[in-house]
Order: C-alpha cells, then sequence, then structure tokens
C-alpha cells in the first residue's frame, strides 16, 4: 500500500523515482480504506530533506499512509521557502481538535540551548501533552526524543567535550520486543549531535526501557509505554550523504571538525560513503506502523481514549 502525499509535494516525485508507492490525495480518497493517520511535527531547518526522509521509511509498509505535515504555530524558518511551507504545512494551532494514529518529532539543531530556553518551548510542551489525549502512538527523534522524555520524566541532557559524529554500533538489549523484530543482534546507526542521555537516569525512571545502547555514544532507542512513546536519540533516518553533507558545511565554516567515525571509505572524505543502516531504518519504522495497525482504534475519536 502506499504513502498519500500532495503530487506537487517534492518528496512525491523524490520516492516515486526510489520505487517507494506513493498515491496523490485525490486517488486515496476512493480507495474504501481508511488509512493510518500519521503526523511529522518537522522542527529541522532543512524541511524538504527531512519529509523525504521519514516518507521514504514511513511509507514502505504495506499499509495505507495519511502523511500530515505539521509546524509550530509562530516560529517561522528561515532555511525552507515561504511558498513550501504554506503549501504543505499545517500549524500546530490548526490540527489540535484532530486525532492521530502516530506522530514524529523530528530533531532540531538548538542541542546547545536549556529546554526553557527554546522560543517555541511553551508550544512545544502543549503538543507533548497533546499527545496523551490526541495521538496514538509518538516518536520523539533526537532533540525531540531528548525534549520530551525532558517533558515527562525531568531527564536531563547532558553536554559533550567533543560532538558525537558518525556511524556507531549498538547493542540490541531486547530482541524479543516488537519493534526490534528483525534486528541482528548489533547495527549500525548514524550519529550527529552535542548532547547525551545517561542509560542510569533513564533506566532509573520505572517503565523506562533501553532497546539500543551503545558503548561509544551511549543510549540510542527508549521505550516508554506509560506515554505510548519512543525517543531515539540518533538518526536511522538519515540519506547516505547526510553525515558528509553536515562534515562539509563545517568544514567550510572555519570549524576545527573531526571525520565522522567510522563513515567514509578508509577515513577519505573523497570516497562515497557506504550506507550501512539503511535496512535496519526500514525494519524499525516498519514494525512501528505495523504495531500502529495492530493496536490504533478503528474509530480515530477513540484514540486518546482507549488503552
Amino acid at each position: 500500500m502506499p504513502i498519500t502525499l500532495p503530487e506537487d509535494l517534492p518528496a512525491y516525485s523524490i520516492l516515486d523515482r526510489e520505487g517507494v508507492m506513493v498515491m496523490g490525495s485525490n486517488r486515496a480518497a476512493r480507495q474504501e480504506i481508511r488509512p493510518l493517520r500519521i503526523g511529522l511535527l518537522n522542527l529541522m531547518p532543512k524541511k524538504i530533506q527531512t519529509e523525504t526522509q521519514f516518507a521514504r521509511l514511513i511509507g514502505a509498509t504495506p499499509i495505507q499512509i495519511d502523511f500530515s505535515l505539521i509546524r509550530m504555530s509562530e516560529h517561522e524558518t528561515r532555511n525552507t521557502a515561504a511558498e513550501h511551507m504554506e503549501a504543505f504545512y499545517r500549524p500546530f494551532r490548526d490540527v489540535k481538535e484532530e486525532r492521530f494514529d502516530g506522530l514524529v518529532i523530528t530533531g532540531a539543531p538548538i542541542e546547545h540551548l536549556p529546554f526553557a530556553d527554546v522560543t517555541y518551548w511553551d508550544e512545544l510542551r502543549e503538543v507533548f501533552e497533546w499527545t496523551q489525549s490526541h495521538v496514538h502512538s509518538t516518536f520523539g527523534v533526537c532533540w525531540g526524543g531528548m525534549a520530551m522524555i525532558n517533558h515527562f520524566h525531568g531527564i536531563a541532557k547532558h553536554l559533550l567535550e567533543d560532538k558525537a559524529f558518525g556511524c556507531f554500533r549498538h547493542r540490541n538489549l531486547d530482541s524479543a520486543n516488537p519493534l526490534l523484530r528483525g534486528f541482528s543482534d548489533d547495527c549500525i546507526v548514524p550519529v550527529s549531535r552535542w548532547t547525551e542521555m545517561r542509560r542510569a537516569e533513564i533506566e532509573s525512571v520505572p517503565g523506562l526501557s533501553v532497546l539500543l545502547d551503545s558503548e561509544e555514544v551511549g543510549p540510542c532507542l527508549v521505550e516508554d509505554p506509560g506515554r505510548r512513546a519512543y525517543y531515539i536519540f540518533n538518526h536511522f533516518e538519515y540519506d547516505s550523504t547526510t553525515l558528509k553533507e553536515e562534515y562539509d558545511r563545517d568544514a567550510a565554516s572555519g570549524n576545527a571538525v573531526a571525520l565522522p567515525f567510522d563513515y567514509f571509505p578508509r577515513n577519505d572524505p573523497a570516497e562515497a560513503p557506504l550506507n550501512r543502516w539503511r535496512s535496519h531504518a526500514h525494519l524499525l519504522y516498519g514494525n512501528w506502523i505495523n504495531q500502529i495497525y495492530q493496536t490504533t482504534p478503528f474509530d480515530l475519536a477513540e484514540i486518546g481514549a482507549v488503552e
């Protein structure tokens, strides 16, 4: 089954060329099926790149997906054309009365700021609370996951002396967990952050479980069944070249930056990086969509009202 996207959204043509099944809204409306409503609250500056990355993974399942793009109500992006935002995104204030089977909250390049200093922090906290009554399952990614676990459980993010940057091996700590169905005992995950969450602090909170962990860069994936949420601090959704683009950007700006760990073949930035996480990325988000499909109420109005 396809993911439903506006036909003039850049992701539509990109994913169609890649062989991902995509469907325009007019055709989707003629099908006698209730698609899963999945929202993407996109906090990243490069909106088009991020929405395409997540649509690629979420649209690769055998379930029809109605994909909605959401932004913070008052925050205006300076990196994406206003015409794109106006055409494809709705502010949170306009979707507050709606219900979603799933919601992804992305990261944002504001790790150095205390949470309370983020200009849209109050509204984002409102989003977190809203998920408990209007969203069946939520996936907080990188800074979005750190912010969400801090809001609900008070767990702090800690600044790193050096950026965690590259491809790091992570251990599968719960192979029986439905979200990790089909995962190897370990896997490679791209990492790009200046902060960390600490496993001991996470595991001190009753109900929270670390599912993926790395000796070098700490916990990656956390399950929070009490909040119907998952928090992932790294980037399975990254394209093959995303870390290279970040490295090239930082190097061009004159900032001292180390090569991303275990990313370029032979540590040569002139060589094309190999994608070693794609299969696990599809497994992770496919498993998430499958879990939503099996457990969400058929009647959207019942989301948040039943367990």
